[in-house]
């Protein structure tokens, strides 16, 4: 008989498993909370769309359109794609549900999304994304507002040495303007560019600037700064958010070759980097995206958002050692059984507990009390009860303490027992005294 070969998980599309999952549900969870106490709501779009969305919106000569989406035909002939960003999704979902007609919309997402790029440190070709969005505002107020749900997220997580990057793109006319400035200078250069920034110049030229090329960004030392290039409004704009962050305690640093790598963006851009990341050091990064809503078919409205990758924020949390990295899989009581009837009393208890808001971990099928210790152990539970044969007669239960109280001051817990029927009271006031 042939033995069947292994099947394994697609390049770049990898398990979460449950020792992280517990992580990343925190990370989620504080995520959920911050984005609530700000007044933002969740949408949830699906992860198939038509191309033409990604095609009109992130830009058909991007890399993302020509080189990373993961397109294919259904069985009608249409072209559809997996979602490689949630921008898109949400402005057509918005559009599609009359959602941004004389509206103000604060939005939030998260989810998988899909990128056919080359799997490397915190870069994933399925990869999570936590998204925000909030359309209606043109003013540099709401941009201070997210900057500061970020800047309160990282803290509420445990997030160190992050860097907040901002630059402005200006308008239509000054992106415009300043392409051709920068065309120009480049093409004067164009031997010293690597093979990339060379097709970039007809296709993309402000992506150059995010090369990570040494010698092209050394020759970008001298190149046109797009600050200079911004219109009147766009300037004051710019200025004044920085006046807000500066009233927020929020520190950052302009960085005029930031320009992020969706076609979308106008006026404000961002990124919060970290340095000890290596290339992939971006974090968080968004801006402003005035003109997305009508480019895809609804009335003009203004918009600023941001997107995140959850697999690099959680490995650096992870490499940082923050104490949010440490969540783990919890379980407040582990019962342990021996016979029949106190299996059965443990499934009552177990029950009860559970409805009292307690996590409860109750053994199951056969096992001598010295292995279900163990199990009790590895559980990390902070309290056993137990039920053996004298205390199922009895209607009994032993409670053991598993772990030392946080506090030194307090006295380790002794072992004692107690009637089923105040199983309850006692387990919930033990756990709140610890």
């Amino acid at each position: 008989m042939n033995k069947q070969s292994q099947i394994k998980a697609i390049r770049g599309m990898n398990d979460i498993l449950p020792l992280d999952s517990a992580l990343w549900q925190h990370v989620e969870t504080v995520c959920a909370d911050v984005f609530r106490q700000f007044g933002y709501q969740q949408i949830r779009t699906p992860l198939v769309e038509s191309t033409q969305l990604f095609a009109r919106s992130i830009g058909a000569e991007t890399d993302i359109v020509s080189k990373e989406m993961y397109t294919f035909e259904d069985r009608n002939g249409d072209s559809l794609t997996l979602r490689p960003e949630g921008t898109a999704s949400t402005v057509r979902a918005g559009i599609e549900n009359g959602l941004f007609y004389n509206q103000q919309q604060r939005l939030w997402y998260q989810g998988p999304m899909f990128r056919h790029e080359r799997p490397q440190k915190g870069r994933y070709r399925q990869f999570h994304q936590v998204g925000l969005e909030c359309y209606g505002w043109n003013t540099p107020d709401i941009e201070a507002e997210v900057l500061s749900l970020v800047a309160q997220l990282f803290d509420r997580l445990g997030l160190k040495d992050t860097e907040l990057q901002i630059n402005s793109l200006g308008d239509d006319t000054a992106r415009a303007n300043y392409r051709d400035a920068l065309v120009a200078y480049l093409s004067q250069h164009r031997d010293a560019l690597d093979e990339d920034s060379v097709r970039r110049l007809t296709t993309n030229p402000l992506r150059i600037l995010d090369s990570k090329n040494a010698e092209v960004q050394a020759l970008l030392g001298d190149a046109p700064n797009i600050l200079t290039f911004l219109s009147d409004s766009s300037a004051q704009h710019f200025e004044t958010l920085q006046t807000y962050l500066t009233d927020l305690g929020i520190a950052f640093r302009i960085n005029s070759r930031l320009v992020r790598g969706l076609d979308y963006y106008n006026d404000t851009v961002f990124e919060w980097v970290n340095k000890d990341f290596g290339a992939q050091s971006t974090v968080c990064g968004g801006g402003r995206y005035d003109g997305l809503v009508a480019q895809l078919g609804g009335q003009s409205t203004p918009a600023f958002g941001f997107g995140m990758g959850l697999e690099r924020l959680i490995q650096i949390l992870q490499e940082q050692g923050a104490e949010s990295a440490n969540q783990t899989g919890f379980t407040d009581v582990f019962i342990v059984s021996v016979g029949e009837a106190a299996r059965r009393q443990a499934l009552i208890l177990q029950r009860d507990l559970i409805q009292a808001g307690l996590a409860v971990n109750c053994h199951q099928g056969a096992g001598s009390m010295k292995n279900q210790f163990k199990r009790a152990d590895k559980s990390g539970a902070t309290l056993a009860l137990v039920i053996g044969e004298q205390e199922a007669q009895d209607v009994t239960a032993s409670v053991k303490p598993l772990r030392r109280p946080k506090s030194t001051s307090q006295a380790p817990l002794e072992q004692q027992t107690i009637a089923q029927n105040d199983v309850v009271n006692v387990v919930t006031n033990l756990l709140e005294s610890l």
